[in-house]
């Protein structure tokens, strides 16, 4: 029996088993077979970690989190949760190598995942012209041409804040209207760095090793064009990792966990959340650690009230 397990392994997973573990609680993170580390191990330079003047590489963060955490007696186990069952006192944690865990508590930080365009060489250009994070990247395009995709709240913002680095940013939708807020509209068409490109698709992603434009498809006429930009930033939405749990948790509107205010409690006793997979927010790795700390220590008064 385990005071308690953590599902997942980013920014949040790690900092909730860093302070799990201090506590004494003797952890146990399962970070999946394959994708350890989440998010930022696809990402190349981190600059806007506190504590890292001169920045580091996304994976080198997530290793620094991971000896951290296992310094501190946190066992760490590379496998993928393929089965919870949280409503119990006792919860049960199965793996796809065939081993179940009990614990007393579970914490999640399962994170969630951008969505892609689906695009052949999308991942290999990853890091390299292309983005998913404007707070993260916009920094490395000062005076180039950038493109945003998308047509959504998220969409506009990415925008106007690019506006403040690139030289002049398109905002791709492939409709002529837009679902954003008139609000955030109005601020785009205001902005004179903004260039609104209606009915169009990303088709294809040209140059190499970095990016160099986009082909795009009209998706009324099907004509094609090229457009010439240093780096594209897809805004699109991003999608919870919640299929463990959505038949047993509650989740908010948008399928994100839903969690009680400012804490980590879920609709389940014993069962926290933590980081990207109840914020469809903010999703940088400093809010997810921080989100880690506050499931720590919800987890930890939770065992000592029971």
């Amino acid at each position: 029996m385990r005071d308690v397990i953590i599902i997942g392994s980013g920014p949040a997973g790690y900092t909730a088993a860093i302070y799990t573990a201090r506590a004494g609680l003797k952890p146990l993170l399962i970070a999946s077979s394959v994708e350890a580390g989440g998010e930022l191990m696809k990402t190349t330079d981190v600059e806007n970690f506190p504590g890292f003047p001169d920045g580091l590489m996304g994976p080198d963060l997530m290793a620094n989190m991971q000896a951290q955490a296992e310094r501190f007696g946190t066992e760490i186990l590379l496998d993928d949760v393929v089965e919870v069952d949280l409503k119990g006192d006792i919860k049960i944690v199965k793996t796809g190598a065939g081993q179940t865990f009990e614990a007393k508590t579970v914490i999640l930080a399962t994170g969630a995942a951008y969505r892609e365009l689906g695009l052949p060489r999308e991942k290999e250009l990853s890091g390299h012209g292309v983005s998913w994070c404007a707070t993260c990247d916009g920094f490395f395009f000062r005076e180039k041409i950038i493109a945003v995709v998308g047509g959504g709240d998220s969409a506009m913002e990415e925008a106007m804040f690019l506006s403040r680095f690139g030289s002049k940013v398109y905002l791709i939708h492939r409709r002529d209207s837009f679902k954003a807020s008139k609000t955030m509209q109005e601020r785009v068409m205001n902005n004179p760095k903004i260039e609104i490109v209606y009915n169009s698709a990303v088709d294809e992603l040209l140059g190499a090793p970095n990016l160099t434009g986009v082909k795009l498809k009209n998706t009324v006429d099907g004509s094609m064009s090229e457009l010439a930009v240093d780096g594209l930033f897809i805004a699109i939405g991003s999608d919870p990792r919640v299929w463990l749990v959505e038949n047993q948790l509650k989740l908010t509107d948008e399928k994100f966990i839903e969690v009680d205010g400012r804490t980590s409690r879920t609709s389940l006793p014993g069962v926290f959340a933590c980081g990207d997979v109840i914020d469809p927010t903010y999703r940088q790795a400093i809010t997810a650690a921080g989100s880690g700390c506050v499931a720590a220590l919800d987890a930890e008064h939770y065992l000592s009230d029971h």
